[in-house]
C-alpha cells in the first residue's frame, strides 16, 4: 500500500502520528543529510505498522519533506493503522 508522509527532520524524538494536509506526519531525529532522515522514516514506519524494515520503501521524495512510501503487508490492517495514526494528535 502506498502512503504519503510529511517528514519533520531534526525533531527531539521520533514519532509517527497526526495529519498534515492529507499526509501522515513522521518526526525523526536525524537531519536531512545523506539520506539519514529517509532511512529513519522507513524504520519508524516499519515499527508503527508492525512490519519488517525491508517491507517499507521510499518510492519518491527522497530529498523532500513529502514522500511516497510503499508498505508491504495486509492492506486492510495497514489502512486501519494509517487512520489510527493520522487521527492521533501529537505535541509539536
Amino acid at each position: 500500500m502506498r502512503i504519503t508522509v510529511h517528514v519533520r527532520p531534526g525533531s527531539s524524538h521520533t514519532s509517527v502520528g497526526g495529519d498534515y494536509d492529507g499526509a501522515l506526519i513522521v518526526r525523526v531525529q536525524p537531519r536531512a543529510v545523506d539520506g539519514a532522515a529517509t532511512a529513519a522514516v522507513e524504520s519508524a514506519l516499519a515499527d508503527s505498522f508492525g512490519v519488517s524494515r525491508r517491507h517499507v520503501t521510499c518510492v519518491s521524495g527522497h530529498s523532500s519533506r513529502r514522500k511516497q512510501i510503499d508498505i508491504e503487508g495486509d492492506v486492510a490492517s495497514i489502512a486501519r493503522r494509517l487512520e489510527e495514526l493520522r487521527s492521533e494528535m501529537l505535541l509539536p
